[in-house]
């Protein structure tokens, strides 16, 4: 039985938006799409948490753009940070690891999204699994 994590914490750039999660986080992941990787310059390296261990601060200072049919993506109106995913009617929420405050040990990448889409300017040497489309194994942490 896994014991409950600390709480963590993370902001935006500028501090105007800022959340914590308790009991615990999803293993760090890669996402190679597209999308990931035009919302914030490169692949997005993620977490994600449930969404009842989940508080936000700053809400109206964060805007929401809907970036397919049922997801949408979180970001800082004032600096740009991108900061969530969400899929609608989801209880979990998706976090960019760049971020939390203090990183808490994820271990190294659980898993890579989308690398049919991944470009050949870098490559993918660690020993996680590699999936095509989706395809997300990585299970979330337990409810305590």
């Amino acid at each position: 039985m896994s014991t409950p994590s600390p709480t963590v914490s993370g902001s935006c750039l500028c501090g105007a938006v800022r959340y914590r999660v308790t009991d615990g986080l999803k293993q760090a992941m890669g996402c190679h799409c597209r999308e990931c990787r035009k919302s914030t310059g490169h692949f997005l390296a993620f977490t994600a948490a449930w969404t009842d261990k989940f508080e936000l601060e700053g809400e109206d200072s964060l805007g929401w753009y809907r970036s397919s049919e049922h997801s949408r993506r979180g970001f800082c109106r004032t600096c740009g940070s991108p900061l969530f995913f969400y899929t609608e009617e989801s209880d979990r929420i998706a976090i960019t690891l760049g971020s939390l405050d203090e990183a808490p040990s994820l271990g190294p990448m659980a898993a890579h999204l989308f690398v049919s889409e991944k470009p050949d300017y870098y490559a993918l040497d660690d020993d996680a699994p590699q999936y095509e489309k989706g395809g997300d194994k990585v299970p979330m942490p337990p409810r305590e």
